[in-house]
Parts: C-alpha cells; sequence; structure tokens
C-alpha cells in the first residue's frame, strides 16, 4: 500500500471490474511515477505493457456499455453572459461589474454542479438585465450617475498605455457606454504621499508653476480636455487631489474614453536612481524604496449625462430596431417582430406562444410609462432576466422518463446540442447558421457536424479556445497574485504581466486557428511578443504594442515552458520556486499532482538562506530542505523539473547566477532520466508524450461537457487521443473526437429517487 492506494487484491485480468483503481494505476505507469523512487524499477517496456493491458480490459468492457455521464443544467457565467450580450444586442459589457465571482471546480468556472444559485446571485441576474436593456436602447431620461474606473498598483505610468494617443504616458484607457446624447463631467484623480502632497509634485526640473505637468482627456482619440496639474494640490484641499473637467457634449453608445498625462520630459530626474518603468500605487512605499516617479493617476470617474438630448444612433439599437412604426397602428406589429427575433436568439430556441405573450405583455406595460421604445426596452429586460436565457436546459424527450431502477440515456436534441457546440467553442449562443441547421435537424448527421466544427473553429469567436480553455488549464489567472519584489524587479509591472498572458493565449490561439499539432504547445520554436516583451526576453527588432509571430533565438525557450506567463506564476516574489514550477508540471501537463506535503514539516523558508558568509542558490537550499526524510519521496519527484528552469528567473528573464553563484541545472528526473536545463526537459516530457495528450484531451472534455471526468470517461478520453495521435495531434481533431463523443452528444437522466438541489 502507498499513497493510500492497497493493491494487494488487485488482479490485472479483472481490471474492468474495479476501473475507478486500474485508471489510477494506468495514469501513474504513463507518467512513469510508478513504481515511486527509491523502489526498484522493472524495464520501461514492461511497466507500459501493464498499462496497455488495463487499457484494453477497461476499454472493451467501456465499448459494449457506454456511459455518457449526467450533470444539471448550467448558467451563463461571466465570460458567457459578457459574449452573449455583445451577440444579442452588439453591445460590450464587463460582467464583472454586475456578477459576482464564478466558482470554479476542476480549474473551469463552467462545471454545473458548482453553479450554486441564491437570491443574490438571482438578483445581481434580474439587476443586470434591467441595467443592460438600458444602456442598449438608450435612456433619453437618464439622470446623471457616476462610474469610476481605477488604475491596479502595479501599471506602469512612464510608458503609453496601449490604445492611448500617441505622445501620452500612463493613465488609463476604458471603453464605456454612455446611455444618452448629452453633458458629461470628468474627475481625474491623483496618488498623495501620507502627508497628503501630491506624490510626483517637483520630481522633475520641468514639473514647475511656469510649466506643470498635464493630464488629458480624450474621447475616441479626440481631445476633450486638458488639464494643468497644481504641483500644490494637497488631500486636505477642499477639492482634494482631484482635477475636473468643463462639461464635454458626448452622444450615446460606446466609446473609448483615455485620461493620459502628456508626456514631455524624457529626460533623467531629480533622484537617486534612475527612473525604471513600473508603479506602485502605494506611493510612500515607493518613497522608500528610492524609485522615481512622476504624478500618478489613481482613478478616473465619468459623471452624466446632464442636459440630456436625446439618444442617437448607436450599433445597439441598429441591431435591435430592426423595424420602424410609421403610424401608432404600426407599432404592435412592428415590437412583436424585434421581440421574437431577439427572444428566439437569445433563448437559443423557437418561441413557444406562452414565451411571446409574456413579453408582449412585458411591452404592453412598458409603453404605458414612455411608448414605443420604452416598451421594448422593457421587453428586453424581461428577455435578460428570463430562465431561458441565464440557464441553459437540457431536457429528455418526452417518451423517456427515469424510474427509480436506475439511470436511462437520451441523445440531445438538435438545438441542445448546438448550444453545447457553440459554448463549447465560442463560449456564448448559436449564430445564425447553426440554429438555422440544427432547426432543419441536419446538425446531428456526421458530415454536418464536422463541417460546421470546421467552420466555427475558423471563425475569430473560437478565440474563446484560448482566452477560456487554455487560460484556466494552464492557471494564467495566477498571474493576478504574483508581484515580484520591485527592488529586485524593478522593471516588472502590469504591462509586462499582461503581455506575458497575451503571449500564452496568442500562441495557443495560433494552434487552433491554423489547426497545428498540439505536440508544438510544448517545442514550438516560435512565439508571439511585442516590443515590452521582446526586450524582456532579449528578442531583437520587435518595435510597437501589436503582437506579432517571432522565431525563437534560443532554443530554451521553445514551448510554453518558456512563456514568461507560466515562469512568473511559478514563481514567489522573491525567489524562484523550484518545487511550484515542479508541482505546476506535474498537475497541469502530466495529470498526475504530487501528494500534498506531511505535517509537521519545516517549510522551505525556514531553511538557511546563508552559511559560511555567501547566500545559497535556490537549489543549495532544496537540498537542504529535501535531506528531511519526510520530504524526500515527494521531493525527487518534484523538485527535478522545476530545478531544470533554473536559469529563468522571478520573471521568466534569463539568467546564468543565483545569489552570486552559477547555476547547476544537472539533475535527474523520477523515472531515471538525465537532464541538464530546459531543452533536456522537454524532450524528456515528449518522450512521454501519452500523459501530455491525455491531460490536455481531459481538460478540453471537460470544459466541453461542463462536468469533471470520472473513470468511466477515460475510455473514451484514449479513444479521441488514439484518433488524434492518427492525424498529427491536429487541434481539430481533439474538438471533433470530443463533439462526437456519447459524452458531448448523450447524457444520463438521473432516477427519480435522486434530489437535485438548487442551491437556494
Amino acid at each position: 500500500m502507498r499513497g493510500n492506494l492497497s493493491l494487494e487484491s488487485f488482479k490485472v485480468s479483472a481490471a474492468a471490474d474495479n476501473a475507478a483503481v486500474a485508471e489510477k494505476m494506468i495514469r501513474k505507469l504513463r507518467a512513469g511515477l510508478m513504481p515511486p523512487p527509491g523502489i526498484r524499477r522493472p524495464p520501461e517496456p514492461d511497466l507500459l505493457n501493464i498499462a496497455t493491458s488495463l487499457e484494453a480490459l477497461i476499454d472493451a468492457r467501456a465499448a459494449t456499455t457506454p456511459t455518457p455521464g449526467w450533470r444539471t443544467f448550467q448558467r451563463l457565467n461571466r465570460a458567457e453572459y459578457e459574449r452573449s450580450i455583445k451577440a444579442l444586442l452588439t453591445l460590450d459589457m464587463d460582467a464583472a461589474e454586475y456578477l459576482p465571482l464564478d466558482t470554479k471546480s476542476a480549474n473551469f468556472d463552467n462545471i454545473a454542479d458548482v453553479q450554486l444559485l441564491s437570491p443574490t446571485l438571482m438578483n445581481s441576474y434580474l439587476h443586470t438585465a434591467s441595467e443592460i436593456s438600458r444602456l442598449a436602447v438608450g435612456d433619453p431620461t437618464a439622470t446623471p450617475s457616476e462610474t469610476t474606473f481605477k488604475l491596479t498598483r502595479w501599471v506602469s505610468q512612464r510608458d503609453q498605455v496601449e490604445g492611448a494617443p500617441y505622445g501620452t504616458r500612463g493613465g488609463l484607457v476604458v471603453g464605456h457606454n454612455f446611455p444618452a446624447d448629452g453633458d458629461y463631467v470628468f474627475r481625474v484623480s491623483f496618488h498623495h504621499e501620507t502627508t497628503g502632497a501630491l506624490y510626483g509634485s517637483g520630481r522633475a526640473t520641468l514639473h514647475t508653476v511656469e510649466s506643470p505637468e498635464q493630464i488629458e482627456i480624450s474621447v475616441d482619440g479626440e481631445r476633450s480636455a486638458l488639464l494643468d496639474i497644481d504641483r500644490w494640490m494637497h488631500a486636505s484641499d477642499p477639492g482634494g487631489v482631484n482635477l475636473f473637467t468643463e462639461p464635454v457634449a458626448i452622444t450615446a453608445g460606446p466609446h473609448r474614453v483615455a485620461a493620459t498625462f502628456i508626456r514631455r520630459f524624457e529626460g533623467p530626474l531629480q533622484d537617486l536612481i534612475s527612473p525604471h518603468a513600473w508603479s506602485l500605487a502605494s506611493t510612500s512605499i515607493a518613497d522608500a524604496y528610492g524609485f522615481t516617479s512622476l504624478p500618478h493617476l489613481r482613478d478616473m470617474a465619468i459623471r452624466g449625462p446632464y442636459n440630456p438630448t436625446g439618444v442617437s444612433e448607436t450599433p445597439s439599437r441598429q441591431k435591435i430596431f430592426t423595424c420602424q412604426p410609421s403610424a401608432p397602428s404600426e407599432e404592435l406589429v412592428c415590437a412583436q417582430k424585434i421581440i421574437s427575433t431577439l427572444a428566439t436568439e437569445a433563448y437559443r430556441r423557437p418561441l413557444t406562444a406562452n414565451n411571446l405573450d409574456a413579453l408582449m405583455s412585458l411591452y404592453e406595460a412598458g409603453t404605458n410609462n414612455g411608448g414605443f421604445e420604452a416598451g421594448v426596452r422593457m421587453a428586453i429586460e424581461g428577455i435578460l432576466a428570463s430562465p431561458h436565457f441565464i440557464f441553459r436546459f437540457e431536457e429528455p424527450p418526452p417518451t423517456l422518463t427515469a424510474d427509480a431502477a436506475g439511470p436511462d440515456t437520451f441523445t440531445l436534441d438538435s438545438l441542445d446540442l448546438a448550444s453545447r457546440l457553440s459554448f463549447f467553442l465560442w463560449a456564448t449562443g448559436p449564430d445564425t447558421e447553426l440554429m438555422r441547421v440544427a432547426s432543419e435537424g441536419r446538425l446531428s448527421t456526421p458530415d454536418e457536424l464536422e463541417h460546421q466544427v470546421r467552420r466555427m473553429l475558423a471563425d475569430p469567436r473560437a478565440e474563446a479556445l484560448a482566452t477560456r480553455v487554455a487560460a484556466q488549464w494552464l492557471r494564467l489567472s495566477d498571474l493576478e497574485k504574483i508581484h515580484p519584489d520591485v527592488r529586485t524587479y524593478p522593471d516588472f509591472d502590469e504591462q509586462l504581466k499582461a503581455a506575458m498572458q497575451r503571449e500564452t493565449e496568442l500562441f495557443f490561439h495560433n494552434l487552433v486557428k491554423e489547426d497545428r499539432s498540439l505536440v508544438e504547445l510544448f517545442n514550438a520554436d516560435y512565439t508571439f511578443v511585442n516590443e515590452r516583451l521582446a526586450e524582456h526576453y532579449g528578442l531583437p527588432d520587435v518595435r510597437g504594442d501589436a503582437f506579432r509571430q517571432v522565431p525563437h533565438v534560443d532554443d530554451a525557450r521553445h514551448g510554453i515552458l518558456g512563456h514568461g506567463s507560466i515562469l512568473t506564476l511559478t514563481s514567489h516574489a522573491i525567489r524562484t520556486s523550484p518545487v511550484l514550477r515542479g508541482k505546476w508540471v506535474m498537475e497541469v501537463l502530466l495529470g498526475s499532482p504530487p501528494p500534498p506535503p506531511p505535517p509537521n514539516v519545516p517549510d522551505f523558508e525556514e531553511s538557511a538562506a546563508a552559511e559560511d558568509g555567501r547566500l545559497l542558490s535556490v537549489r543549495e537550499r532544496m537540498e537542504a530542505h529535501r535531506s528531511n526524510p519526510a520530504c524526500s519521496s515527494c521531493h525527487r519527484m518534484i523538485d527535478p523539473i522545476g530545478l531544470a528552469l533554473e536559469n529563468f528567473d522571478v520573471t521568466g528573464a534569463w539568467r546564468i547566477k543565483d545569489n552570486g553563484a552559477s547555476i547547476d541545472t544537472a539533475t535527474e528526473l523520477y523515472d531515471g532520466t538525465p537532464i541538464t536545463g530546459p531543452v533536456d526537459l522537454r524532450e524528456a516530457l515528449i518522450d512521454r508524450l501519452t500523459p501530455l495528450v491525455r491531460t490536455f484531451t481531459e481538460n478540453l472534455m471537460t470544459y466541453a461537457i461542463g462536468r469533471r471526468l470520472e473513470h468511466y470517461d477515460m475510455p473514451t478520453v484514449r479513444k479521441i487521443a488514439r484518433a488524434a495521435e492518427a492525424q498529427g495531434h491536429r487541434i481539430s481533431a481533439f474538438v471533433l473526437g470530443i463533439v462526437e463523443s456519447p459524452a458531448f452528444q448523450m447524457k444520463t437522466t438521473p432516477p427519480m429517487t435522486q434530489t437535485v438541489d438548487g442551491g437556494g
């Protein structure tokens, strides 16, 4: 018995009868983690033969009795809600402003059984429906309200912000939906010292009374206001450290708003050290560190409308008002056309008579308070608040009834299949073509299904596979938690962090768009960078904020193990972490997470950081920590992976020394494979391609079907992986394999005795 798994009574011949245990063995054998380090290891072919035999027995049983699994209905999460509103109403919105954070399971935010419901959540959906309908239709009677946009602590105030006018630095650029034509006032607020004085005042020789710093407010790239920053402003002043514009006339609809400093000085500053391209909003801390900075923007607020004059045509109104009544007698017919069209798209299936009657009742109630457009707006609010929009119901056919004796299976109807497919590949509802094909009953035919999958993968909306699937699988959101020490890594800021994440997303999206091999995820000799990230990597001849594909000049960076995003999110603020990096590879890429550390074991930070008057390298400290017998067995699996990446520092930059000592990356993997650095590590992982492919398939399938995978799903995973191997591991092969599987196209009904908890 080892790791709470007893194999004493396990028989290979009975693997199909004990599939849950057998699948754990297969996973360990394929990853080379069984037997564990320190135990005599049989020849590799013998171990793989055992895994193959177990798989064959389990797969043969599964072929005769497939189990598609069951899950409850899903609801739209933040990302899906945003994309659905964009598709339905041509309106960009930030769901984080309206809806609570999504719960994750298996590292994904679309897993049905953890999408709990509560009165607070439902109230959020109702409030959001009201606000979105108001912004989409416009509100000529809008009263002034204020929206505030805050900068994060680590945004650079010295570099030009993406989307900002040329000749500016720092600040922020945001998209904002204005509810009506009218006047709007902008407020900008600055950081101040603990004494209350404006932060950065007088630091530059040119920041004087005669030539003050200035901040520009622009709308859609056109300057709307230019404000002088008074170097003597103080938090105790009546207006605090705030500046206000005069009223600015702006039309309704979406506009790009920027509040940025005028770039007017590039020389050395009056401070102890040269300026760095970083920012710390906690400005008193910045002073303590001795870093130079000019005035910092803290936030920008938009207040209005004042004196609204109406609502101009906007993209949303053009999508909504497909007809305009020329007389009161035409209003009802026009409204019914608008409402039925929008509701059919929102509900992802044809309307019933009851659906339409309920929405038309809302329309009539709205007309009593504001006429035709007010009625349409109220009906849209009803559409967005409807369970048919918020939830994704998948009903069994009326001829199928589950009884207490056990569950039954059924095939999804074409419309539910279309919905699953569109939310899988686009994170939004079906488009017109997919709905048409599904309504005609053709989507269930293999040729048409494959045609639609390939069409959808070629569509720009398939970037959801990168920003949603890959980003969550690879844990890119963990970057938000990492803030490298500013004294050690002064050039690291939010812009660089965002560029790192964008690199990985663009890299994966390119695999999807060009239907490349999954193997390139691990060994590609190219990547995507902008100027800032190229400088960080030492790549020449890259200029500007736009990302472009470039070849790697160093084979140590090939694949995602050379991406700054991965290397940074697996580090601590002040040092690299071979443990975090090794654990990430084992858990995320190999699908075999190490066990948690035993209790009462000293933390790594408690190990000596210096010896005989010199600082110890991370490797030296790791070896001392690993000498503890309680830590040794797990660290022999984890540490070699991370140590092979020690030439990459906390921010993913290449280095050859750690605390003044030359870095030694030579080590031996848990299966005895000798490696000397990132190149050898990459090749060793690719030599064991099966667990890499299996783990990718599992994560893609988990996201696609909205539930955690169980042991009975593994035969399907292997079938998909084998089919993909025959096609060169192209991304489309994995997608098609999942879409064609029973787990995607079928569903199990729960027994009648099973109660489904809606979570409130």
